[in-house]
């Protein structure tokens, strides 16, 4: 597996894993109508901007496919003092999951946020996401919770922070 700096010829692959990703962990937790509705051509203008505009690192298999991504950077609300930085979003195809891949894709970016003098992040999940459990051994706490509406439907939002990356290997 390879982990590196995502390209603007990545981002079909960026947009495969996102909506596929979305639809194998969030089914039966977010309305199937919205699941649905996810467009790979949308998901490709999206981070063809998020490529331009932030540090996304891939997890590239042994044929070259995209199986995964991350990206973060500076706290988008400012409403957490102690988090700094944060983990916009990671995702990785079901059948990579549990083989150490989500784990360097955030090391990733951690390691892209320290660079940046980021020395605290959070990551916000609906609750329902088994990724919350990934999130639980990596350290994080869960610092708030929200509500937010899918297709109708409303979630349970948690944030988990880590309030000192500096020690985080």
């Amino acid at each position: 597996m390879i982990i590196r700096k995502a390209g603007l010829a990545d981002v079909a692959g960026i947009a495969n894993v996102h909506v596929d990703s979305w639809r194998s962990t969030y089914k039966g937790i977010v309305p199937d109508i919205f699941l649905d509705s996810l467009s790979y051509e949308t998901r490709e203008q999206i981070w063809t901007t998020g490529v331009k505009e932030n540090h996304v690192y891939i997890a590239e298999d042994e044929n070259g496919k995209v199986v995964g991504f991350a990206t973060g950077g500076k706290e988008r609300t400012g409403e957490y003092e102690a988090y700094v930085g944060e983990l916009y979003a990671i995702y990785l195809l079901k059948e990579q999951q549990g083989k150490g891949v989500g784990r360097m894709l955030f090391q990733s970016v951690v390691e892209d946020l320290k660079v940046k003098k980021l020395d605290s992040m959070l990551i916000w999940a609906i609750e329902d996401n088994p990724a919350c459990r990934f999130y639980e051994a990596l350290g994080g706490k869960k610092i708030d919770t929200t509500e937010i509406e899918i297709a109708g439907k409303k979630l349970s939002e948690v944030a988990y922070g880590w309030d000192n990356l500096l020690g985080f290997d």
